[in-house]
């Protein structure tokens, strides 16, 4: 509710009305003893305005008491400029700063993708492919299911044992020396557990066999065996196939933290670097990079996280790497490329994610290994380049991977990849004109001498010789191709009578 022209008495010191932050020269104004008015809440979208009384000393010391308000506000703006240095930061509700919501990745920077199936209803899917399944379980999945494997079986077929032992009345005759049992020294659950445990692992200790007056235990010892072996077959393989997975291998595999666009032979590009920390090399490595960026088609249809293939040399054959050495990988910003509109101003306001992607085969285990990460926008640098890294030492290139992820300003155009290509195109035509226009003017320059030999020919007196140059005329070659020619004839006139 805006008050104006309210007139206040006398009040102390600490009664000092809020200010909002304003310029320096505005604050001194607001400030000014001399009228004693000051605004408030400009953004609020009304003005409240005090008027003092003329008694000295109150005025000075609630003049004081702004100034002082006012230096206070300036130090923390000054200190939170400070802190927000470079990053544009979006206006709220009367003008108050707002954080920027920071994107969603789609592709962790460790590589993993950012992303949960839910409500799958056709669950039955995953258990026709179960080795795939026990496979992508995480460790501890994978080893409950493994010791489960075996102890399920050995309890289950140990149970049979004691069940086939009591059915024939074995447990009943452990006395008597003339009864013949389907399995020695069976003479309980225990005992019988650790016959199948023995004939499933095949460790054979020869204390608890089987004889030949059982010729059901006799099926059964083959079924367990054939089971047995299937099982291990399954469990090891399983166990085999998750500890050489080459998944940690990509852990080897860096990625800078940052990319950066700059020129590279007057052109835009956009780079990062990408580094492999073992001695063992990456066989066949092969780059690739997406651009996720929802968008709208002319139809009104929306696509969420759209994917858009990033070039970064497929036609030339740069994407297949020797990574031998840390790498810088290039895209040139061409009008195929997605940033091709893309300034630097532009770039601040855009909400897209870049992942790029490697793969390669391992050369100790020759599985084909995939590295990812990716980057937001505001984790390209525009006007930057990365350090180099390497350097020659006796008789080897040293690595520094202390470098790997700095980067330094240089200078870059702000504008986007299309105004400079305009911008340079028109640099060469202009080049073109000026040069075509100066080779126009020869012609134009000898048919103005020649015109003025001919004035001066005319008023020259009798025996005197005379030279007329002859006008520049079009040749055409035979070959098609036309040259400036000219003629230069010397007449000598006759003597007067």
């Amino acid at each position: 509710m805006a008050l104006e022209n309210s007139v206040f008495p006398s009040r102390p010191d600490s009664l000092a009305l809020p200010v909002e932050e304003k310029e320096e020269g505005e604050a001194v104004e607001a400030a000014s003893a001399s009228t004693g008015v000051f605004n408030l809440s400009e953004e609020l979208g009304h003005v409240v305005t005090t008027e003092t009384t003329p008694s000295p000393p109150v005025k000075a010391k609630v003049s004081r008491s702004i100034q002082a308000k006012i230096a206070d506000q300036e130090a923390k703006a000054n200190q939170h400029g400070k802190k927000t240095q470079g990053t544009e930061k979006e206006r709220g509700r009367f003008g108050w700063p707002r954080a920027r919501r920071k994107r969603q990745r789609y592709v962790e920077k460790n590589g993993r993708c950012n992303v949960q199936h839910g409500n799958m209803r056709e669950t039955y899917r995953y258990l026709t492919d179960i080795f795939t399944t026990l496979v992508d379980l995480n460790w501890r999945c994978s080893l409950f299911v493994f010791v489960m494997a075996y102890a399920v079986t050995w309890l289950f077929f140990g149970a049979i044992w004691y069940l086939i032992a009591y059915c024939r009345g074995d447990l009943d005759h452990l006395e008597d020396q003339t009864w013949t049992p389907c399995v020695n020294n069976v003479n309980g659950f225990i005992s019988a557990f650790l016959f199948s445990i023995e004939t499933e692992t095949t460790i054979g200790y020869g204390h608890r066999v089987i004889t030949d007056q059982c010729p059901v235990g006799t099926m059964l010892l083959l079924l367990q065996a054939i089971l047995g072996s299937m099982v291990n077959a399954f469990m090891v393989g399983c166990m085999f196939v998750k500890i050489s997975q080459p998944n940690k291998r990509a852990e080897t595999l860096v990625f800078s933290k940052h990319a950066v666009i700059s020129l590279r032979d007057d052109k835009l590009c956009l780079m990062f670097r990408v580094g492999d920390l073992r001695s063992s090399h990456i066989v066949g490595a092969n780059m690739r990079a997406k651009l996720i960026k929802s968008k709208q088609t002319q139809e009104g249809e929306f696509i969420p996280l759209n994917q858009t293939d990033i070039s970064v040399g497929f036609e030339t054959g740069d994407d297949r790497l020797f990574l031998v050495s840390p790498l810088v990988i290039s895209h040139e910003i061409d009008a195929h490329s997605p940033f091709w509109d893309m300034s630097q101003a532009q770039l601040e306001k855009e909400d897209f994610e870049i992942v790029v992607i490697l793969e390669g085969m391992v050369e100790a285990t020759g599985m084909t290994c995939q590295a990812r990460s990716s980057y937001l926008t505001e984790e390209v640098l525009w006007g930057h380049r990365f350090s180099p890294m390497m350097l020659l030492a006796e008789g080897f290139f040293d690595i520094d991977y202390g470098a790997f992820h700095h980067t330094f300003e240089v200078d870059t155009p702000s504008c986007s990849a299309r105004d400079l290509s305009l911008a340079a195109a028109r640099l060469d035509a202009h080049l073109y004109w000026s040069i075509s226009s100066r080779l126009d003017e020869e012609p134009t320059l000898a048919s103005q001498a020649s015109k003025q030999l001919d004035s001066s020919s005319a008023n020259s007196k009798g025996g005197e010789a005379t030279f007329t140059i002859g006008e520049m005329t079009d040749i055409q070659e035979q070959t098609g191709l036309g040259e400036l020619n000219g003629s230069v004839a010397t007449d000598q006139p006759e003597s007067e009578a």
